[in-house]
């Protein structure tokens, strides 16, 4: 299973399989490493979650998500803080040194995108060293530009990397998916940017499919269904020096009505073609 060394399952990707079926089915497939998401982890419980990790051996790559840090008035800005406090304790009690961060989008009347931005910035001024404290590390993702007004202002790795450069590299890097920067032909020098700094705590991999579906927002392909060359964004990555786990986050509906071993079988496949 050597092939597997990096790989790791984003819980989203089959989030029909409850955590303990998740846990039993990673053991099954050889697979020691998983991206979580705050939701179930919390209705299974944070505690219960890490004991459960813990137990089978697991290494958690990731928790998901932080964030959403662009509202204007005073108590919803101090209730994200809040909120991305209990984040990075809970990502701290999983045993994982990544918390993702997904900015926020505009505010509602609002179309001041750089003020947008500089909120990112103050908040993360407030919470990177409280993160460092717990030993847990923000990765600001860049989202696709079809999501800047209502869940991420930032849209390009530059964008991310202009944000986290502020802060030292192990408290603020960024998160690389290739569903969001596979368009952006100034992502391959941005990587390297990230790389030269130490600033890739992630790489995920998703495919872009089209049509997309209603809503945009279960649309991500799986690796090999659609337009990205996922060896040659690979190749990128691995070049700027990052030889970290590869998580496969999918967001996808057809593959969610399907039975979750099944597809973590064939994510498992297709993975392992990236290398043939």
């Amino acid at each position: 299973m050597t092939d597997l060394a990096r790989f790791s399952i984003n819980q989203m990707t089959v989030k029909q399989l409850s955590l303990p079926e998740l846990v039993s089915a990673c053991g099954e497939f050889g697979i020691g490493q998983v991206g979580l998401w705050r939701e179930p982890v919390q209705s299974y419980g944070v505690e219960a979650t890490a004991e459960l990790i813990r137990d089978a051996g697991l290494t958690v790559t990731t928790l998901c998500r932080g964030g959403f840090f662009t509202a204007i008035a005073p108590e919803a800005r101090a209730s994200a803080l809040a909120d991305n406090r209990r984040a990075i304790e809970e990502a701290a009690t999983l045993g994982t040194d990544t918390l993702v961060l997904v900015s926020g989008g505009l505010p509602t009347g609002s179309k001041d995108l750089n003020g947008a931005r500089e909120r990112i910035a103050d908040a993360l001024t407030e919470l990177a060293p409280y993160a460092e404290q717990h030993g847990v590390r923000l990765a600001v993702e860049p989202l696709h530009p079809m999501y800047a007004s209502d869940r991420c202002v930032v849209s390009t790795l530059a964008q991310a990397l202009d944000l986290a450069e502020r802060f030292p590299a192990h408290q603020v890097g960024v998160a690389v998916d290739t569903y969001h920067i596979w368009w952006d032909d100034q992502a391959p020098a941005q990587i390297a940017r990230a790389g030269a700094g130490g600033r890739i705590h992630t790489f995920q991999l998703a495919d872009w499919v089209t049509p997309l579906p209603e809503g945009v927002l279960n649309g991500r392909g799986q690796i090999g269904d659609g337009a990205i060359d996922m060896r040659e964004w690979r190749g990128h990555v691995e070049a700027a020096g990052y030889t970290g786990p590869i998580e496969v986050e999918l967001f996808n509906d057809a593959l969610w009505a399907r039975d979750g071993r099944e597809v973590l079988a064939e994510t498992v496949e297709r993975f392992r073609a990236l290398r043939r």
